[in-house]
């Protein structure tokens, strides 16, 4: 049985993150979906939110768990049985710090990565920007779930 990790701080999750999501459970048999912790970046959301909301929105998609998880992601895929990750990359501006996360992985606990070039569509869309938007009351269609952008109205008003 093919397993992958997909790992992020989805804070709020993104269309971008469902579409590598989905994209990686038609290519493997099982998907762990990742929440962890960026400690460079002050979240929005809880782990247990960020977690809530992607399982709801990946409810339909067969052979997906969703869990929060801490510490090192070698850590966190050796405990899992899992010897793969896969990431998504928008741009040239994450190739260069996902290569170097791909080899410090490989490095440490022999975790192979696979980086998914994004949609077209969701190339120019981050959480950042997602809660910026948010925060100014911009429009979010199509950039994130319906439910999402409800959470985000709830928490930002």
């Amino acid at each position: 049985m093919s397993a992958a990790l997909v790992p992020g701080s989805f804070d709020p999750p993104t269309r971008g993150h469902l579409d590598v999501i989905h994209r990686t459970v038609a290519l493997f048999d099982r998907v762990v979906v990742a929440v962890v912790t960026n400690p460079g970046k002050a979240p929005l959301f809880a782990p247990e939110e960020r977690v809530a909301l992607l399982a709801a929105e990946l409810a339909e998609a067969g052979g997906v768990e969703v869990i929060a998880a801490d510490g090192l992601l070698v850590d966190v895929a050796a405990r899992l049985g899992i010897t793969t990750v896969v990431k998504g990359l928008r741009g040239a501006g994450d190739l260069e710090a996902e290569v170097q996360m791909a080899r410090m992985n490989r490095r440490m606990g022999g975790l192979e990565t696979l980086l998914l070039p994004s949609d077209p569509a969701h190339a120019d869309v981050s959480s950042s920007l997602v809660k910026e938007i948010a925060r100014l009351g911009g429009p979010l269609d199509g950039i994130v779930p319906p439910a999402v952008a409800a959470a985000l109205a709830r928490r930002l008003a």
